[in-house]
């Protein structure tokens, strides 16, 4: 069984949430989670460039094999998605930056992974992965949210709708993959 390590994020502008856990075969271990408080800073292009410098600053720390990260939904305000996805860019780049293979996850996925149920609550999901992991409850449930998309990814097996085992998301596979989206 290979072990390998999973970074967890679930993207926001106000607050990030992220968990990393070490993944061998059925087994799990919680190696650190929390949150990236980013309400202090009032431009919102500063708290792009703090999101980046952050997800790079776990990336470094903890060397994950894979980043796992919550997809966007959609909703009813347009700006709101449009800053959310901005948070998730920038994660997705510090993993393409360090070459680390990256997973994504509809919200309901990661909530029917951990609880069986994909309209679970903040507070179902944290309390299914307090009883997974032996852990206690952080103080924001961003960090359980962060948390829960390593879990999910390593109960998916890198499984992902429309790409293979063992494919993985990355500048290599995507330039080989849509050679005529690429100008030279």
């Amino acid at each position: 069984m290979k072990e390998k390590v999973i970074l967890g994020v679930d993207p926001g502008t106000t607050m990030m949430g992220y968990g990393v856990i070490k993944s061998s075969g059925n087994n799990m271990e919680l190696i650190t989670l929390g949150t990236i408080q980013l309400s202090k800073y009032k431009d919102h292009m500063l708290k792009l460039k703090h999101i980046f410098e952050r997800s790079l600053q776990l990336i470094e720390s903890y060397k994950p094999d894979e980043l796992a990260i919550e997809a966007q939904f959609f909703g009813k305000n347009v700006q709101s998605m449009l800053k959310l996805g901005r948070a998730q860019g920038l994660s997705i780049a510090a993993a393409l930056y360090r070459d680390v293979p990256i997973f994504e996850y509809a919200p309901k996925s990661i909530k029917q992974s951990i609880t069986g149920n994909g309209n679970a609550s903040k507070e179902q999901v944290a309390a299914m992965l307090v009883r997974l992991l032996n852990i206690k409850i952080p103080q924001h449930l961003d960090a359980t949210d962060g948390l829960a998309v390593a879990v999910a990814h390593h109960f998916q097996g890198n499984k992902i709708p429309g790409h293979e085992k063992g494919k993985h998301i990355t500048w290599e596979s995507f330039v080989k993959n849509n050679p005529g989206r690429i100008k030279k």
